[in-house]
């Protein structure tokens, strides 16, 4: 294995619950809220990001992106705080952090000689949460569909990882926790895919699947 291409959410990195943050984050700015009213409005909030995050190629549009999702914050609660305000706390309650294993796995893919690319169906901001991790100095290159301008399962985001990384699609390993996006979309630029199965999901036929990634280290 030559390159290793990797998703993010759900793969190397989780989302903490953001709702009891939501509700902390809003206290502190004069507003109460309940924690079920605030799982509302954020899991609205996340359906309209995931449908629209490649809006959000460049820094411009993610500014505009999360303005819109945090009206939709502010619609569902009902509250008269600034829209302004909304964001602020909306963007403070969504809180990202690697699983435990993958720092040692990347540093150990990399003292391998392995190139570490991600390939995310992620908005701009991607960077910024490997940066806030501490995972982006562990990579040699991060693919956004929003920058690329296509998202997975198209294989042509794939084939652009894999210039990226040097390699042909028999020298790499996609590793990813949906089968449409990651596993089918893999093995149609020719990649041999592995399915990060986290929650113990059970796999369709044929197809590889890990609880973590300390099992690409094995080979």
């Amino acid at each position: 294995m030559r390159a290793a291409l990797l998703d993010a959410l759900g793969t190397l990195v989780e989302l903490e619950r953001p709702w009891p943050h939501l509700v902390a984050e809003l206290r502190a700015r004069g507003v109460a809220v309940g924690e079920d009213d605030a799982r509302r409005a954020m899991l609205a909030e996340m359906a309209y990001y995931k449908r629209h995050h490649d809006d959000a190629r460049d820094f411009a549009g993610l500014k505009d992106l999360r303005r819109r999702c945090a009206g939709i914050v502010r619609a569902e609660l009902g509250t008269a705080l600034p829209v302004g305000d909304v964001e602020d706390a909306m963007l403070a309650a969504i809180r990202f952090r690697p699983y435990p294993e993958v720092p040692g796995v990347l540093a150990a893919l990399g003292g391998r000689g392995v190139a570490r690319v991600v390939v995310s169906n992620w908005d701009v901001s991607l960077h910024d949460v490997l940066e806030r991790t501490r995972l982006r100095p562990l990579l040699d290159a991060v693919v956004t569909s929003a920058e690329f301008g296509a998202a997975k399962p198209d294989p042509s985001i794939f084939r652009h990882a894999l210039g990226l990384a040097g390699a042909t699609p028999a020298e790499a390993v996609h590793a990813g926790d949906d089968v449409e996006a990651d596993v089918e979309g893999a093995r149609a630029a020719g990649i041999a895919a592995v399915l990060v199965a986290r929650d113990g999901m059970e796999p369709p036929p044929g197809v590889r699947t890990v609880r973590t990634l300390d099992a690409l280290l094995a080979g």
